[in-house]
């Protein structure tokens, strides 16, 4: 153990923040490109009807997406992946990957073309404010009909990620979203003035990004000799041990999406604009748990999988707690920043064009009632993979069934007096108590055992958020301010009062024994 009372784990092969620092930096590109895009859009149809109908249309391949990709799919096919190289020569591991891949391409396709042909059934059932016949209505199932094949490539997609993952190839994988944000900047800038009805433009982007997104991942799975042709073969044992794994991860994984879905279904009830207020929130929120959580996620599945199937509990158990450490050291504070600079960043990124000073401040509303569960939504993608190396998809199950109990009963308490922010509060809270049972069930189980330390760990980490939050509301202009300020004044603000939160944060936990050496010793 560490001076600063961290556990410092001997015989690492490369540590968390190291590997977690990679995937996030690159996804920190992908990110800020998704700003960009998120501005753009803003610009050229604010919070109007056409975009939600769009939104709608975009967040329902998505959520397959991250059912059948990066949900479900990664939790059952890395640990298997895993246990053939641990196991198997190189060539069954290539026989087991093409396997998988003609079984995924199969499903995902019949699937696809099922959702193409009863596109306005989908948006009827996922968006059932849009009534039948109205102009969003016709333009969310005309847009589904372009953007649904968008999950038949991201999720082949997501399978190249898996197999570079295992191996230990980060980069591309992390990178690789870099193309949907490209793809919508040049659709929405080049195509949408070109068009009958502009929005189009972004539903034609998007199934362009999946094109791009696959071809991408190609050449480096050519280099590792894993770019093999698909082969049937459902009875395969590989194939069918992924498979029941897949079917109950499908919904523990993914519990936080079906939640932010259920809020688009019944935002659609709302005014028009709820349900672009929300996706603007949600946006921002995802920019930490993108970066970081998402990044932490995907570099501790491969590596926990390694370990359980190494038969190393102990170090399993370090894992998880180094992920934990890491996940609140970064998400505490964001949380919090977030909260405070709300409608500070909402006003900056997205207060031009099309959107007006209401959308402003209806968005804030749900950024901040969102970023109330960022610490929730990150203990998840760090708590899931606990259960998913260990092939145990089932417990997580049951607790995401507790979880969406709890958001439907608080969505249906908080729609009529809170509207939208209603909604977000009501995911914050499911995620929480989703990561809550997922931590006590991994800790009554012997799984993952505290490492000495913690009480330290967190005493510092409150102390250094308490400054930081107490700096920002000091120093940070009025609301009235941000939206009458020109966009030189907004960008010079922010990039003054971001830095000074950092350097309070982690001043003060470097004041308090744990500084950058510390930091670096224990994680690095």
């Amino acid at each position: 153990m560490s001076d600063s009372g961290e556990p410092a784990v001997a015989g690492r092969r490369v540590g968390l923040l190291r590997s977690g620092a990679l995937v996030g930096a690159l996804t920190f590109v992908s990110r800020i490109l998704g700003l960009v895009r998120d501005v753009v859009i803003a610009i050229l149809f604010g919070a109007r009807p056409e975009a939600d109908a769009f939104f709608v249309a975009f967040r329902i391949p998505n959520l397959f997406r991250r059912l059948f990709a990066e949900g479900a799919f990664s939790a059952g096919f890395i640990p298997v992946l895993a246990e053939f190289r641990a196991a198997r020569s190189h060539g069954e591991v290539r026989l087991f990957v093409a396997r998988v891949a003609g079984a995924l391409g199969i499903a995902l396709l019949l699937l696809t073309l099922l959702g193409i042909l009863a596109a306005p059934l989908v948006i009827g059932v996922f968006a059932p404010g849009f009534e039948a016949g109205n102009g969003r209505f016709d333009l969310a199932s005309a847009m589904l009909r372009i953007t649904f094949p968008y999950l038949l490539l991201i999720s082949l997609t997501a399978l190249c990620a898996g197999v570079l993952n295992s191996f230990g190839r980060f980069a591309i994988p992390a990178i690789t979203p870099v193309w949907l944000n490209l793809s919508l900047i040049a659709a929405a800038l080049g195509l949408a003035g070109h068009l009958d009805e502009p929005i189009m433009a972004l539903a034609w982007g998007v199934l362009f990004a999946g094109i791009l997104q696959f071809v991408f991942q190609l050449p480096a799975l050519a280099r590792i000799d894993m770019l093999v042709l698909p082969r049937v073969a459902p009875r395969d044992p590989g194939v069918k041990k992924v498979l029941n794994l897949m079917l109950p991860a499908a919904f523990g994984a993914s519990v936080s999406q079906i939640n932010l879905l259920i809020d688009t279904m019944l935002a659609s009830l709302l005014v028009a604009g709820s349900i672009s207020w929300l996706y603007y929130a949600d946006r921002l929120m995802e920019l930490p748990l993108g970066i970081f959580a998402i990044a932490l996620a995907t570099v501790l599945l491969p590596r926990l999988s390694r370990e359980h199937a190494d038969g190393q509990p102990e170090a399993f158990s370090a894992t998880l707690d180094q992920g934990l450490r890491l996940g609140l050291l970064v998400t505490v504070p964001a949380a919090a920043a977030l909260v405070v600079l709300a409608e500070p960043l909402i006003t900056t990124l997205f207060h031009y064009g099309a959107m007006e000073a209401l959308d402003v401040q209806q968005a804030a509303f749900a950024l901040m009632a969102y970023s109330m569960g960022l610490i929730g939504f990150t203990g998840v993608k760090i708590l899931a993979p606990g259960f998913f190396a260990r092939q145990d998809t089932r417990t997580p199950v049951r607790i995401a069934l507790w979880s969406m109990g709890v958001n439907l009963v608080l969505n249906l308490a908080l729609i009529l007096p809170l509207a939208h922010v209603g909604l977000a509060l009501a995911t914050s809270i499911a995620a929480l108590v989703n990561a809550g049972l997922l931590l006590r069930s991994l800790h009554g189980g012997g799984v993952w055992r505290p490492q000495p330390g913690w009480r330290g760990f967190l005493l510092r980490l409150a102390a250094a958020t308490s400054v930081m939050v107490v700096l920002l509301v000091w120093a940070a202009p009025a609301a009235a301010d941000w939206l009458a300020a020109s966009l030189q004044v907004r960008v010079l603000w922010m990039a003054l009062l971001v830095p000074a939160g950092a350097l309070a944060y982690f001043g003060i936990l470097a004041a308090l024994g744990f500084g950058p050496r510390q930091l670096l010793r224990t994680y690095l």
